[in-house]
């Protein structure tokens, strides 16, 4: 005899991704029940600085997502408390270059970015200035991006579950993908007893790869670690998201290597965030000096005022990075009842919404507000050896 199933959707992952995905679930008349190993945002989501982002995105699949996520950010922020109680913030991004020959590239990208959809407006040196007084004089011009915004994504992580209704299951680890005897999804097995559903959602970000295993499917998420420096809290004395031009580069880039460029934001909460850095070493956890005397001194490049404030801490995190820089999103279709929801390497707050609202469509049987084509899970050669 079959077992009864507990809900309609199982969503393994309780950070940011996967909260998205069961708001709109649930949003959809689904019964959602969302699992984790550790606490709400206890992995990626916890370590992030919470960008929603289309500045650092070019034209493309990931960019349509980001915009469609934007749009669905800015609604629940209008929810009643929710906007505040997760500190949403629109306050647009500055990308500055350092050279002429950088700015000719940064504006070569940002006409691309406006034929897409994206406010990208040059801002000549002179003017920079103006939007950010305590930049260094040293730079060549930049491109304001308005619909740059932030959150602070653990607490947005929680107060969107809260929202969703859905029940949650924390600590309680995944050990397995109960299938049928015609190969679908049937729910999953954990370390406290088994939770049957039709339908499972992998929104284990970082460790995707490993609940996908579950599966019998390969999907090669891997880590990519990113540090942090946070300072002492200050008055808003860093007005938008500032980051150098050659960020965009990094984020790009197949290099295991350690790769940093400046990021500074401040923050609602005082303190100002430093970044980013990125290089592939599994799941070290040991901490870098080189990467944090890097990223020190890039942002000391952008806001001189900086070589004056302290740094109270530090602290890293594992962007779930897959080889083409996209998420896998949606349905696998080598096992009915599979969805996806990982894999967006340092973007998962600002895609999730647009994330979890295409997964929903999906779930539901609706047809998703954009083609899942380019995000299928199924894309990578089922044998690593056969990658390009």
């Amino acid at each position: 005899m079959a077992n009864r199933p507990t809900c309609d959707v199982v969503v393994v992952g309780a950070g940011m991704t996967g909260a998205a995905c069961a708001l709109y679930a649930a949003r959809s008349g689904l019964d959602v029940l969302v699992v984790d190993r550790g606490p709400v945002a206890g992995g990626t989501t916890g370590a992030g600085e919470g960008n929603l982002l289309v500045s650092d995105k070019e034209p493309g699949p990931e960019l349509e997502l980001a915009l469609l996520s934007l749009r669905l950010w800015a609604e629940l922020a209008a929810e009643r408390d929710l906007g505040p109680a997760f500190e949403y913030e629109p306050k647009g991004g500055v990308v500055v270059a350092s050279t002429p020959a950088a700015l000719t590239a940064l504006d070569a990208f940002a006409a691309g970015q406006r034929a897409a959809g994206v406010e990208a407006v040059a801002v000549p040196r002179e003017r920079l200035r103006e939007l950010e007084p305590r930049l260094s004089p040293d730079v060549a011009g930049g491109v304001l991006y308005p619909q740059d915004a932030q959150v602070m994504p653990t607490l947005a992580a929680a107060h969107v579950l809260r929202a969703s209704g859905v029940r949650l299951a924390t600590g309680r680890t995944v050990t397995g993908v109960l299938r049928g005897r015609d190969g679908a999804v049937r729910g999953v097995a954990t370390d406290r007893g088994e939770i049957h559903a039709p339908a499972v959602v992998n929104a284990a970000g970082t460790w995707g790869g490993a609940v996908a295993s579950l599966a019998g499917v390969r999907l090669p998420v891997l880590p990519r670690r990113g540090f942090v420096l946070v300072t002492e809290p200050l008055p808003r004395l860093v007005h938008h998201k500032v980051y150098a031009a050659d960020y965009v580069a990094d984020v790009a880039s197949d290099s295991a290597a350690l790769q940093t460029s400046p990021v500074v934001e401040g923050t609602a909460a005082g303190p100002i965030l430093i970044g980013a850095s990125r290089e592939r070493v599994g799941f070290d956890r040991s901490f870098s000096l080189p990467a944090v005397r890097a990223l020190a001194s890039g942002a000391t490049r952008l806001f001189p005022f900086l070589d004056r404030v302290r740094a109270l801490r530090t602290y890293l995190g594992f962007r779930p990075y897959l080889p083409d820089h996209l998420p896998a999103v949606g349905p696998d279709a080598r096992v009915p009842g599979l969805f996806h929801a990982c894999g967006h390497e340092g973007a998962g707050i600002g895609l999730a919404t647009g994330t979890g609202l295409l997964v929903a469509r999906a779930l539901a049987g609706r047809t998703p507000e954009l083609d899942l084509t380019p995000f299928r899970p199924d894309r990578f050669p089922a044998d690593p050896a056969e990658a390009p």
